[in-house]
Formats: C-alpha cells, structure tokens, sequence
C-alpha cells in the first residue's frame, strides 16, 4: 500500500478508475461550475450535509484542500465521476472512514440530477468496489443510507450488499418547508455491505474498469 511521504499511515494510491461510460478521477478547478449546481439541487441538500446554499467558497475548499486530504491523510479518496465522452460532471464517489487494520472503508455517493435514471451511480460504485477487492485486497465496503432514501438504496441492491441492519435515529436529513426553506429531520440509516465473494456472479453488469495512474494531486 502507498505511504505519503509525510505521514506515517497508509494511503489509498492516486488513481483514476475508468468504465466503458465513465472516468472517476481527482476534481479539478474547472468541476467548479458544475459542483456547485449538482450540490444545490433539492435531493442533494435533502440527503447529504453539504453546505447549503453551496457557494463558490464551498467548491473551492472541496476541490483543492478537503477532498484532496481524504487522500493524504488516510481516510479514503474522493473521485470527480465525469462521463468518458463529454467529460461533464456526472458525480461523486468518496471512500471514507477507512479502517487500515481490517481493511474495510465506507462509500458513498452523488449524482447530479441531470444523470439519474442512466445507472451512473451503480456503474461507478461497482468499478471502485472491483478496484477495491481485486488490486488493493481490500475485505469490506459498507454503505449507509438514510431510510427514505430509496435510489441509494436500489444502488446498493444492484450491486450485490447485502442488508445488514438499522441504526435507528443516527442521521440527520433535510426537508423543505412551506415557505421554501430547509428544516433538519433525525432518520434511520440501513447499514449495507459488500464482500469479495459477493461480486461473484456480477458479469452482466459494466465491464472490467480499467485503471490508470495519476501524480500527486494535493
């Protein structure tokens, strides 16, 4: 495993991760715009706890100081999901919580509301899983989402996890109100996981990713 030359922990290695409709690599000035307008839209403010409104302010700490440190500190990666194409902003996937000793990280993931319905988000979860088990070894990758929150979970049902629970009361989501504005509701979280073996069986889905690698970005 990759060790940063500062720091005394492993690191995920800097990568770019690449489908047949998809390349996920690191954000770039230039996903500003894009980031913005995706981190705005009702069923990212109603399910994730980005800032909200998200400002320019807010795009420029995610792309050059926060979601580079998930990286360099050790706690995962976080990738620009963009469409193989026409490079537009498709999403996010962010590893998260990392746990070194067991090998096992979290997932979770965005997308922006002009490319749901087209399976972007499962095709982007499941190429970083295979990276994952198959080149780094890893032995778990677990998803939590909120109990309303019914196109994640589909997510995590086309690729194989398996449920394994509720945490009940654990996260905080967001609603609209009457006059527009945005109010905190407590919710359920459905604890899913994904193992090695249960990508057995997984051929009909997108074709082996292919996998290149970038210099450091932070």
């Amino acid at each position: 495993m990759e060790r940063h030359m500062t720091s005394p922990f492993p690191v995920l290695p800097d990568i770019s991760i690449s489908t047949d409709r998809l390349v996920m690599r690191p954000f770039e000035d230039a996903d500003g715009p894009a980031l913005i307008e995706m981190m705005n839209d009702e069923q990212v403010v109603a399910w994730t706890s980005a800032p909200h409104p998200y400002t320019a302010r807010d795009a420029d700490a995610w792309i050059r100081r926060l979601a580079p440190r998930e990286r360099t500190e050790g706690r995962g990666i976080v990738l620009a999901v963009t469409e193989f194409l026409t490079q537009r902003l498709v999403g996010i996937v962010h590893l998260k919580n990392t746990d070194w000793r067991t090998l096992a990280t979290e997932v979770g993931y965005v997308v922006a509301p002009w490319a749901r319905g087209e399976g972007y988000a499962t095709e982007a979860v499941l190429a970083t899983a295979q990276w994952l088990f198959r080149d780094l070894r890893f032995e778990r990758l677990e998803l939590r989402t909120a109990a309303d929150n019914t196109a994640s979970q589909q997510v995590a049902q086309k690729i194989g996890c398996i449920s394994e629970g509720v945490l009940r009361n654990a996260w905080i989501a967001r609603t609209q109100t009457e006059d527009g504005g945005w109010t905190d509701i407590r919710t359920d979280l459905i604890v899913w996981s994904l193992l090695p073996e249960d990508l057995d069986g997984m051929a009909d889905q997108p074709a082996e990713a292919g996998y290149a690698s970038y210099t450091d970005w932070n």
